[in-house]
């Protein structure tokens, strides 16, 4: 084992011990009083409900993260990416086929081991906790499709990337950085409109009174609205949610069909207001600045190492590829992208108290937080999660923080 081997080991083994700390402190941290501020829509079966269910999805993470680094491990030790590697070079196809060949093979397996964590999650748990709404057609539509985007989108993304580091030695990493740059903002652009339909229906928000105080609102801060949606949320849960989404003329807003059932229309301007201000706050334009600044350092990085032979020689690797080499740094890479994702989810917390601020201050505060109450109730978050668990794994701030904050203006 050289220090290639060794960091990364120790990478897997350190984020797998900090999350199970965090979801240790997180069960620990369960209360089972109601917080007096959510008296008006819990009553104590639900609140029960709600902590069950942290429970039975906290131990459900830890047996899959689990299951995933044991399988790693051994394939690792094993000498199983050399394995791999010796039988699909010997059908002999070419430098770049041979390393989509190599991936897809890979992800294929991890995905063919996960199907049955997959299936479990969604027709026993969420089933018995009142959520799935998915059918077995759905459900296995639903991973097709995945599957023929990953293969359409991803699959020329991927060759393009092996050719700039098979082919071209000097400044492969900025071809690489401008291809997957060039490649998300046309994804940003076309999703809204070509993507997620192939998923979901999107019907435009039928004419009536809460259009038209979305309309009102709108015009009271300078939106332009090109677009409300309903997307049909319901046919794979009963959860609720919102989201912004596009650039220009193919940004959309999306409320779930369910969230639209289960809230006033004073309420869903709110999330509407709150979603808006995120654009007005300009979170969207400035995460994915960062993220773009971030795949630079990646790739940068992944010049350096690419060619190292002990990188290779950590995984028992008989020959050098650009392939194997991509895989094997992503896994050296971790710890960096361990500590920018916390930083971005710092980030992200900030930025949600502040669109929750432009909701309140451009609209009105007590809707904001009863459609935060509804919406936590009906998604039986968790209300008083660990700051540790918080720390590690939360884009959006705890609901009772967000409350306090817009309470106190």
């Amino acid at each position: 084992m050289n220090i290639f081997g060794i960091i990364i080991l120790l990478t897997l083994a350190i984020d797998f011990i900090l999350n199970l700390v965090a979801d240790f402190y997180n069960l620990q941290s369960l209360d089972k009083g109601l917080p007096a501020e959510f008296d008006d829509v819990y009553d104590e079966e639900t609140y029960d409900k709600s902590q069950r269910y942290t429970q039975v999805r906290t131990k459900f993470g830890i047996l899959t993260s689990a299951f995933n680094l044991i399988v790693l491990l051994v394939f690792w030790f094993a000498g199983g990416f050399n394995w791999l590697d010796e039988i699909i070079r010997s059908w002999e196809l070419g430098a770049i086929w041979t390393g989509l060949t190599y991936i897809g093979v890979l992800i294929l397996g991890k995905s063919i081991l996960s199907l049955p964590f997959s299936i479990y999650s969604t027709f026993v748990i969420e089933e018995r906790f009142g959520f799935n709404k998915t059918t077995p057609k759905t459900f296995v539509l639903d991973m097709l499709k995945g599957l023929a985007l990953g293969i359409v989108l991803g699959g020329p993304l991927l060759a393009g990337i092996l050719a700039f580091f098979t082919f071209i030695d000097q400044y492969a990493w900025l071809y690489a950085w401008g291809a997957v740059t060039a490649f998300t903002l046309v994804i940003q652009f076309i999703a809204p409109t070509w993507i997620m339909p192939i998923f979901n229906k999107f019907e435009p928000l039928e004419e009536g009174d809460l259009r038209q105080k979305i309309r009102d609102y709108a015009d009271s801060v300078s939106f332009a609205l090109e677009g409300i949606y309903v997307i049909d949320g319901s046919k794979r849960s009963s959860k609720s949610n919102a989201f912004f989404t596009g650039f220009g003329k193919n940004k959309r807003i999306a409320l779930y069909d369910t969230l639209i059932e289960n809230h006033t229309d004073e309420e869903l301007v709110a999330v509407l207001a709150h979603e808006i201000g995120h654009y007005k706050k300009k979170h969207i334009i400035k995460n994915m600045v960062a993220s773009i600044a971030q795949t630079g350092v990646m790739f940068l990085l992944l010049s350096v190492f690419l060619n190292s032979q002990g990188l290779y020689d950590a995984f028992y690797m008989e020959q050098v590829s650009v392939y194997t080499g991509l895989i094997f740094f992503g896994m050296l890479y971790a710890p960096i992208d361990m500590i920018t994702s916390i930083i971005m989810q710092v980030l992200s917390r900030k930025y949600e108290f502040e669109a929750d601020a432009f909701a309140s201050t451009t609209y009105r505060p007590e809707p904001m937080v009863a459609g935060l109450k509804k919406l936590s109730k009906d998604n039986l978050s968790n209300l008083t999660p660990h700051p540790f668990y918080v720390f590690l794994n939360y884009s959006h701030p705890p609901v009772l923080r967000r409350i306090k904050a817009i309470k106190k203006g």
